[in-house]
């Protein structure tokens, strides 16, 4: 499954992202909350770092973070579901 906005994707694929984006938060709210606003606002990293207060450098490094580990977790519930 791709992050790559929630127009094509089924529930299932919803529920899964939520549910890694739930987990991301209990981590590290600010890259869970980069990760929402970029996918599914689709916020640009101007917009994203405006809303939440922080610099465009600070979105694009924690948006790295979180797509690889939202990326890791999305490949594990993937596997388990197979």
């Amino acid at each position: 499954m791709a992050l790559a906005g929630v127009g094509s994707a089924n529930l299932e694929d919803i529920l899964a992202v939520d549910e890694v984006l739930s987990r991301l938060a209990e981590l590290d709210r600010r890259q869970a909350k980069i990760a929402e606003l970029r996918y599914f606002c689709e916020l640009s990293v101007e917009e994203t770092a405006e809303a939440l207060g922080i610099s465009p450098r600070s979105v694009k490094s924690d948006r790295v973070v979180a797509r690889l580990w939202l990326r890791a977790e999305l490949a594990g519930a993937e596997g388990e579901r197979t």
